[in-house]
């Protein structure tokens, strides 16, 4: 009978601990929208004419963290807007659009603001490499299609400067 009764009273003491266990928490995941901060006013100019292709408010993302995170979970931008990446020196980059929720095209530029190549119409979400032709310094971010809408090429110049 005691060989019966010691399992009885151990299964009944664990059911009674297990049901006063606390429900578990649900977590909830808090997300901050990212907005645009005006950092810099740049200027891309014809090359060959010195003439004015378009204005921009500049973004800049310098540093691990801004450069790795770009304009990566945002929903848009205006026309009017660019993200500019500064690197410390002038090596061949690639980028990539994971987790860019739009269409961008990808401006490499060297060390004296020339620009070098175009990735146009990167796709959003879309990790596939996107290479610079030649080594850049700077790495400029508008929406897809607007260097077409500009007639840029490589050759071409970015003036900026800090805010």
């Amino acid at each position: 009978m005691i060989k019966l009764l010691i399992p009885a009273c151990l299964l009944f003491s664990l059911f009674t601990f297990e049901g006063c266990k606390e429900a578990p928490k649900e977590s909830k995941v808090l997300t901050k929208k990212v907005t645009f901060t005006k950092e810099a006013t740049g200027v891309l100019k014809k090359a060959t004419t010195d003439s004015v292709l378009a204005n921009l408010e500049l973004e800049i993302a310098e540093g691990d963290y801004e450069t790795q995170t770009g304009l990566m979970y945002r929903q848009s931008m205006l026309d009017t807007r660019g993200m500019l990446f500064i690197f410390p020196n002038e090596i061949r980059r690639s980028f990539y659009m994971k987790n860019t929720e739009f269409g961008l095209d990808i401006i490499y530029l060297n060390a004296t603001n020339e620009v070098v190549s175009i990735q146009k119409n990167a796709q959003p979400l879309d990790q596939t490499s996107l290479p610079s032709d030649a080594p850049a310094m700077y790495v400029l971010e508008v929406n897809a299609g607007l260097t077409t809408k500009w007639g840029l090429e490589a050759g071409d110049i970015l003036n900026w400067q800090r805010d």
